[in-house]
């Protein structure tokens, strides 16, 4: 036993086996319990051993294995994810130390092993030779066919290994199973590759190694429940290689009706296709064939909804009779969105009218009702007179309310409550509430009982990597890097980082940051290395700068009361607090809080009062030379000379006015003294706000932090100054297809300050982004600024025909977030963007010289709709040139559509808000 042990310590694997099989059970039952302290010891071990420690654990788990009797502790031995930290299992050693067990107790590991989710897949080589060993059933875990898939031969005898595959008859039926598709199976793009997955299976079914009946059935039914588009491709190109027979397809009619209606865009195509050959053939009934329609034709996907348009025609050319059958389903086409579908629907129930009785063509009469009114006149040619149109009354602008900022909840007034957040927050993160919340309960129970908070802690952290016996000055150098959030807080409560790196680290401050993001991330970590250093050495009653409401905003009123409350306490305010108090508090002139607050003669109580009446330091960095400059930094000249006219003809953010006569150099020197003052006011953490410049950069390794959500409660009265700082995020969504650049938008909608040049052009950047949840987010901003009375629509309307001109946005997303943004209500509010924008727009792309920009149908579509909604009477240029050019063109139709709707006699009221 003590050669094993010894063994097992020097990390020799490959002799374990001999040292575990002459030993008794007494033996191993024995070294087991020195095995298993062996194991604790490694759990200790400092991460610069890494290499010693992992050559033991290959060793301990062999050994491991072998001492143990029980099959459900052999296995969890086996797949401790401590002793094994992603490695694979030597399997050749175990099943050769293991191969003399019984074979119910070898059956039962595997199957133990291979109901692991996390390990079952990297296993497969021993839970498959264990399988071998005991005869017992191949386990139905996904984990374990997917190890299948991935021993496979290589490609080229992928066929030729199947077909010698003693499981190949139960593991191909479970392939359709699992939740998602082993990754093999969809590496391959095409189907009809001798040595892809597609055409093996297909191979192996007309050999009979596998059932044919199965495979289809199979494939339908897993289409039928859809999933991950590239995953349903695999079973598309599978039946695509089996060529269905005409029987086949029919016994499948109801599931390729229901995919048609509900699968994914590609997988509603296939059916549809299937669904046509039989109705063309006659083998679909009429009946079904509408049922169908009445889905298809409301999707989304124009190709799909033109494609069963013609087969629809198709149908009844062949078939008059079934026109009672399918002409209601035509007409219900006369509700869709899209004119030039309701133009197809109208000619398809014209051409068919005659030879339906007169009742239903008064049904289909009235559903013409539905359509828009640039069809009107064709469908009382149709129809004859059509049924009168309700009066919709005075247009009524449906905008959401106006959101009002909720209330901070008071910090954890428990200590079960406080640790349970801090817990919380460690392990999952969370909003800028929350963290603000656990902060300010850290500080205030530090202050009460730091005893206490501290052994309440520990238990509740006692797996985090500070805790262990990492050295003291590893600890100090990751936190003086990142503060890890409240962690570091945490951990200097309980002693794990110095005292002197909290003072360096706060010291140090952000004044030489490379960008706008590590300056907002500059700020947030001297407040928590601050806090860590309260809570040790200074403790404070509570944090002046924890925000009164969810946007981050302070009240004037309630940082006086705490200052009120600190010199009661004969309490010094922290500097980097009180300095992130006074970013905070609400802007305007606030004669009596002022009054109020310098009557309570401390320094900071006169400083705060000096801000209120914006008397205070004046911040260049929030100034409109900061934010213009920022805004324009990456962005066409004509751009840049615009924000500068702005940052002429506005006040600046910190309440003062560059008049126009000032020189240059006059207002340098303006610049210099303010930076001085900061210099002299501020901690060094916020002193790159002396600067009339800070640079932004779409390159930057400070997107996705965990700090990164409380960046707009930086600095909560400047959102037009943080746009412009985080511009680049919504930038690269737009032009790079980034994803999920566009979460600040509506924060900075519901936050306070000017709503300027900056957050328009982040919304028009947002609204062209590629991904729609970032879409999304831009039109909630867009709809919260038009609630709140900020939204300028001529100037979001040129800033997006500016971004569509020069490429980042295109006209097909733009089109769809207008239309989404639309269809809440807010007709009005999209008309005011696109009327500003389409006079740009309607002229060529200079990449495209005489046609129409791509997408200008959609977005004449959306515009024509909002102005028959609302009733607007514009004059746009250029829009009767386009809608008077020959042809048929969407563009044309569109064009013409929104010219009448703009020229109508309208009795509607102006809009207004509901």
């Amino acid at each position: 036993m003590s050669e094993l042990l010894d063994g097992v310590r020097a990390g020799r694997v490959e002799s374990v086996p001999g040292l575990v099989e002459p030993l008794t059970a007494a033996d191993r039952k024995e070294a087991l319990a020195a095995l298993k302290a062996l194991r604790t010891e490694l759990r200790g071990w400092q991460w610069g051993r890494w290499r010693e420690r992992g050559q033991i654990q290959r060793a301990l788990v062999v050994a491991g294995a072998g001492c143990h009797t029980g099959a459900a502790a052999a296995a969890a031995w086996l797949g401790a994810r401590d002793l094994r930290e992603g490695s694979r299992l030597p399997h050749i050693l175990l099943l050769d130390l293991l191969s003399d067990r019984e074979p119910a107790w070898l059956g039962d590991v595997a199957h133990r092993l291979a109901g692991r989710a996390s390990t079952a897949e990297l296993d497969y080589p021993f839970i498959s030779g264990l399988v071998r060993l005991s005869g017992c059933p191949a386990p139905a875990t996904d984990g374990y066919v997917h190890g299948w898939v991935d021993a496979a031969a290589p490609r080229d005898g992928l066929l030729a290994s199947l077909r010698e595959d003693p499981q190949v008859r139960v593991m191909v039926p479970r392939l359709f199973g699992t939740a998602e598709l082993p990754r093999p199976l969809a590496w391959y793009n095409d189907p009809a590759e001798p040595h892809h997955w597609p055409s093996v299976l297909t191979a192996l079914a007309e050999e009979g190694v596998v059932e044919r009946r199965l495979l289809v059935d199979s494939s339908v039914a897993r289409l039928l429940r859809g999933g991950v588009p590239g995953d349903l491709v695999f079973f598309l190109n599978l039946l695509d290689r089996l060529a269905l027979t005409p029987d086949e397809e029919r016994e499948h009619i109801s599931d390729w009706i229901a995919m048609a209606s509900d699968g994914t865009s590609q997988v509603a195509g296939h059916a549809q296709g299937v669904l046509a050959r039989l109705a063309v053939s006659g083998a679909l009934p009429a009946r079904s064939l509408a049922d169908m329609s009445r889905s298809v034709l409301f999707r989304s996907e124009k190709k799909l909804v033109r494609a069963q348009l013609v087969l629809l025609g198709k149908v009844l050319r062949a078939d008059s009779g079934s026109a009672g059958e399918l002409l209601p389903a035509v007409a219900e086409a006369f509700g869709h969105e899209d004119t030039g579908v309701q133009e197809r629907a109208l000619k398809l129930v014209a051409r068919h009218l005659s030879t339906v009785e007169s009742g239903l063509r008064s049904e289909l009469a009235a559903a013409a009702a539905l359509l828009s009114p640039v069809h009107r006149a064709r469908a009382t040619e149709v129809f004859g007179e059509l049924p009168a149109e309700p009066d919709p009354g005075p247009y009524e602008e449906f905008l959401p309310p106006a959101p009002e900022p909720v209330r901070l909840e008071p910090a954890p007034a428990t200590l079960a409550e406080l640790v349970e957040e801090v817990s919380a927050l460690v392990i999952a993160g969370g909003d800028m509430p929350t963290f603000e919340r656990t902060l300010d309960g850290l500080v205030r129970h530090a202050h009460r009982d730091r005893t206490a908070l501290a052994d309440a802690l520990r238990d509740a952290l006692a797996d985090r990597w500070w805790l262990d016996d990492t050295a003291a000055h590893h600890r100090d150098e990751r936190f003086s890097r990142s503060t890890r959030g409240v962690e570091v807080v945490a951990a200097s409560l309980l002693g794990k980082v110095s005292e002197r790196m909290l003072s360096q680290a706060n010291a140090r401050g952000t004044a030489s940051s490379s960008c706008a993001h590590s300056a907002l991330n500059g700020v947030i970590d001297a407040r928590l290395w601050e806090a860590a250093h309260l809570v040790r050495a200074k403790p404070v009653p509570f944090l002046l700068a924890t925000p009164t409401w969810s946007t981050g905003a302070l009240d004037p009123e309630v940082l006086v009361e705490r200052l009120a409350e600190y010199q009661r306490l004969r309490a010094t305010p922290a500097p980097v607090d009180f300095a992130q108090a006074l970013l905070r508090v609400r802007r305007g002139r606030h004669p009596e809080t002022a009054r109020a607050a310098a009557a309570l003669g401390t320094p900071e109580a006169d400083r705060l009062a000096a801000w209120l009446i914006e008397e205070g330091t004046a911040l260049p960095a929030l100034g409109r030379t900061g934010a213009a400059g920022a805004a324009g930094a990456s962005e066409p000249t004509e751009q840049s000379e615009q924000a500068e006219q702005i940052e002429r003809s506005e006040p600046s953010g910190a309440g003062r006015w560059w008049p126009r006569s000032r020189t240059k150099a006059q207002r340098l020197l303006a610049e210099r003294r303010e930076r001085l003052v900061i210099h002299r006011e501020f901690p060094r953490a916020f002193q790159w706000l002396g600067r009339t410049e800070i640079r932004t950069r779409s390159h930057c390794y400070h997107w996705g932090g965990e700090l990164t959500r409380s960046w707009p409660a930086v600095l909560p009265e400047d959102r037009d100054t943080l746009a412009a700082w985080l511009l680049p995020e919504v930038v690269g969504c737009a032009e790079h297809d980034q994803r999920a650049g566009a979460w600040w938008l509506p924060l900075l909608a519901e936050s306070g300050g000017p709503a300027g040049l900056a957050l328009h052009r982040a919304l028009a950047y947002g609204l062209g982004a590629r991904h729609p949840e970032d879409r999304l987010s831009a039109v909630d901003a867009l709809l919260v600024l038009a609630a709140r009375g900020d939204l300028d629509g001529s100037l979001l309307g040129q800033e997006l025909a500016t971004l569509v001109d020069s490429g980042p946005v295109k006209l097909n997303r733009l089109a769809d977030s207008a239309r989404t943004a639309a269809a809440t209500g807010a007709y009005g509010t999209v008309w005011s963007v696109l009327r500003a924008a389409l006079p740009a727009l309607l002229v060529p792309g200079a990449a495209r010289a005489g046609t129409a920009r791509p997408g200008l149908g959609e977005i004449l579509s959306v515009a024509a709709e909002c102005v028959e909604r609302c009733g607007a009477a514009d004059e746009i240029s250029g829009l009767p040139e386009v809608a008077g050019r020959a042809g048929t063109s969407r563009v044309t139709a569109q064009a013409a559509r929104l010219l009448a709707a703009l020229r109508s006699e309208s009795d509607q009221s102006k809009p207004k808000l509901a």
